[in-house]
């Protein structure tokens, strides 16, 4: 075992610190203005505590007073205390706060950190029982996607189709899970994860992502490294086979404070289990409402089972609100209480009453980007009967990142400033800009820049050698990089797959580039035709990254654009002239983000538009983990109302575009969940309760009828917007419709779509028929955009 260099100062440390609780306490400043529930978390201090901490309750001011309360009354030294958060930001937040709250800063105090942070000094100490050396090398993500990939050639696994990504996606799994590659692999006898088509190889064994894990491993530790879930994974390992090194520590740590104790996976847990499994002075903070990071590996159990985990465990509920107004925590508390798995709570707020949720539904999410953008713009000259707010006070929360799109370019046209947090603008994101690129060259060939940007994206073999004989054929005869390669091909200066590669490109350049400049060919099916014909979209679907299905909805998002223009070229000079004329000047701007990225994050006024079953709740969640992801997707709708301070309001479209195609949606189940007497409905009433305001078309007028809308919900809404006064019809009608409805038709119809044609009905869900249509396929429409095929006028 590796020796311990500095036990005898931490024995010593900790029989002085036996001593010092002896000592009488110092005056305590920092109890002042502590409410109840906060000084009960504060000054419990022997044995396990939960702080069930719900959003915005003060739960950091108690957790960094409790650290202030084991300093001050002697009960522990800094060096004794182990506190670990989620991020660097917050660990250095928590000490600077501490030293606040002491009155002076605080010094050694080398256990105040990450997970990561404490396991590298932990394994250090320690990197022989994993056997490393303890100067072992912390691999990046590059480095460890270059690893797997040595692996998985000398494996003779088909990269096209399990990328490098792929298996390190697995991999991280497996680490957060806390199982080890001799677990999963070969040396555990079991077959779990295998790789989907793989063959039976000369060992007579079959391929498992289980056997690449191991293999992973053997060559991390011939090159004396680890990666990321390494550190954890190697101590909990540790713990695990070595008594006497857990005992150490477990002397040594004598408190144990965690922050986001919701947010942990299983292996965090292991091991915080494993180090206060003596003495049992844990304090765990969280909240199980606000768990939201299960996609990455984050496990709501772990909070759900402290008590069983901790038997005679204190829980304390911190559950007065310091943030929100009563309205938005009623609205809030009632939405996830719908919620099974949690363990419950009240917030409650001494605030003034404010204003209560809004909700309004558009038409399409155009009207609703137009909407907000007016919204915003009316508040901050306060003539929505609110005091003035600034832009900064603002945020723009969304479920998923390419909603944001529709918000950018509203707000570029307009020039309202805004910043995107959490990630590039719209249209500066990696596969926006290479999409754009593809897009250009079909309009001009000689754009030297975007070939550049393209050709090698995605791999085609042309590396940085055979880019630079393109270069260099283009500049000596004077002509683009296209023709350049052109040229390149013709005289035999390039071979192999580049060249074949290079080949398709230039086709499909020219390709492109013809049918752009013919008016008969649609510029929207152009757009889709380049990206799938370019290898891009595969590209991307077959990049098994939690980020893969992100980058293409926001191709399918760039796409959804297209349908504004008349052509790709009207499209790019949009684009470009938008952008140029947004400028990184000082001032307020409005805020756009994820609502994944707003946690922890207030404001006085939240805009949360885009809650749309499928949407938000997101389809993909619920698919892949049923019953789980819906409660998780619940969890996020509570974080998102729960960042606001003063104002809330709820938005929703009844048509959206999807993959190309406008598709009727149905308002979140989540909106039906919301308490009453806490939302107001700002949609005109006009649209659903008949009477004043005029229609358009059959559709707007079945719309403002609403009568195949028969749900709870819906008769709610319809009542309640009754009594607001009358507003004057919007350019773009608004509606507010409900989850559940009711189909006007029969399985076996015949029914007539203006788009679609004629076609039979299948099935029925709902208001939603399946339809098999003559010539357009299997469609799923909601019933109120088809009519029966005998009714059909012509």
């Amino acid at each position: 075992m590796c020796p311990i260099d500095d036990s005898d100062a931490f024995e010593a440390a900790a029989q002085s610190s036996l001593s010092m609780r002896a000592m009488a306490a110092r005056p305590a400043p920092y109890l002042d203005g502590l409410n109840p529930a906060q000084r009960q978390a504060v000054e419990t201090l022997d044995g396990p505590v939960l702080m069930l901490a719900g959003a915005g309750t003060g739960k950091t001011r108690a957790l960094t007073a409790r650290i202030a309360h084991l300093l001050n009354t002697g009960a522990a030294r800094p060096n004794e205390i182990l506190a670990v958060t989620f991020t660097n930001k917050a660990a250095r937040e928590m000490k600077d706060r501490v030293g606040r709250l002491m009155g002076h800063a605080v010094e050694g105090m080398p256990w105040l950190g990450t997970f990561h942070a404490i396991c590298v000094k932990l394994l250090r100490r320690h990197a022989e029982l994993a056997g490393l050396k303890s100067n072992f090398t912390i691999l990046d993500r590059d480095d460890q996607l270059r690893l797997i990939k040595q692996v998985l050639t000398a494996e003779q696994i088909d990269q096209k189709k399990w990328t490098d990504r792929w298996f390190a996606g697995k991999i991280e799994v497996y680490k957060n899970e806390a199982r080890t590659a001799e677990s999963v692999g070969l040396g555990g006898g079991q077959t779990v994860d295998r790789v989907p088509g793989a063959a039976r190889d000369g060992t007579g064994y079959q391929r498992t992502v289980g056997d690449v894990y191991v293999q992973y491993q053997d060559r991390l530790l011939t090159l004396n490294a680890v990666d990321f879930g390494d550190l954890l994974l190697h101590m909990v390992t540790i713990f695990q086979t070595h008594d006497d090194v857990l005992d150490q520590y477990r002397r040594w740590f004598r408190y144990i404070l965690v922050d986001e104790y919701q947010d942990t996976n299983v292996a965090q847990y292991l091991w915080l289990r494993l180090l206060a499994g003596g003495h049992k002075n844990i304090c765990c903070v969280g909240d199980d409402d606000q768990s939201i990071y299960g996609w990455r590996g984050a496990e709501v159990g772990n909070i759900l089972r402290f008590e069983k985990d901790f038997p005679g465990a204190q829980v304390i509920r911190l559950e007065q609100n310091y943030r929100s107004t009563p309205h938005i925590l009623a609205a809030a508390s009632g939405l996830i209480a719908a919620n099974k798995g949690r363990l419950g709570k009240t917030l409650w707020t001494e605030a003034d009453e404010g204003e209560k949720v809004r909700l309004i539904g558009h038409w399409d999410g155009e009207e609703e980007a137009r909407w907000i953008g007016e919204e915003a713009e009316a508040m901050t000259r306060g003539t929505r009967g609110l005091d003035p707010l600034s832009l900064d006070d603002m945020a723009i929360l969304v479920r998923a990142s390419h909603q944001m799109r529709a918000f950018e370019d509203r707000f570029l046209t307009i020039g309202l400033p805004y910043r995107v947090i959490g990630g590039p603008r719209f249209y500066e994101r990696m596969e926006i800009r290479d999409a754009m690129a593809y897009f250009r060259l079909a309009v001009s060939p000689a754009d030297d820049l975007a070939f550049e940007r393209i050709v090698n994206t995605p791999k085609r073999g042309l590396g940085d050698k055979a880019q630079q004989s393109i270069q260099q054929m283009a500049r000596a005869n004077g002509v683009s990089l296209v023709e350049g390669a052109r040229l390149l091909l013709e005289s035999g200066g390039l071979g192999g797959k580049g060249a074949k590669e290079l080949a398709s490109l230039l086709q499909g350049i020219g390709r492109w580039h013809g049918a752009a400049l013919d008016v008969r060919v649609n510029h929207v099916e152009l757009a889709e035709t380049i990206l799938d014909e370019s290898g891009y979209t595969a590209h991307w679907q077959n990049d098994k990254t939690p980020e893969g299905p992100g980058r293409l909805e926001n191709l399918k998002e760039l796409v959804k654009a297209l349908e504004e223009f008349e052509n790709l070229q009207g499209f790019l000079e949009h684009v470009a002239l938008i952008m140029d004329n947004e400028t990184e000047s000082e001032g307020a701007k409005i805020t756009i983000m994820t609502l994944h990225a707003a946690k922890g994050l207030e404001f006085p006024a939240v805009f949360l538009p885009g809650w749309e079953d499928g949407l938000f709740p997101s389809q993909r969640s619920m698919d892949e983990s049923g019953l789980k992801g819906l409660e998780e997707e619940r969890r996020l709708a509570y974080v998102g109302l729960t960042r606001a301070e003063e104002l809330c309001t709820i938005s929703f479209a009844a048509n959206r575009r999807v993959y190309g195609q406008w598709q009727s949606q149905m308002p979140s189940r989540f909106i039906d969940e919301l308490p009453e007497d806490h939302v107001e409905v700002l949609t005109p009433p006009g649209l659903y309760g008949g009477g004043a305001a005029p229609v358009r078309s059959g559709i707007e007028e079945a719309a403002s009828r609403a009568d195949v809308y028969a749900s709870p919900g819906w008769k709610r809404l319809q009542s309640r917007s009754t009594q607001r006064p009358m507003a004057q019809p919007r350019e773009s009608r608004s509606i507010v419709i409900d989850a559940e409805a009711v189909a006007a038709y029969q399985t076996g119809a015949r029914v007539f779509h203006t788009k679609f044609g004629y076609g039979t009905v299948t099935g029925i869900e709902g208001d939603k028929l399946d339809i098999a249509f003559d010539k357009a396929g299997d469609k799923k429409v909601v019933a109120r955009f088809v009519m029966a095929a005998d009714d059909v006028p012509f």
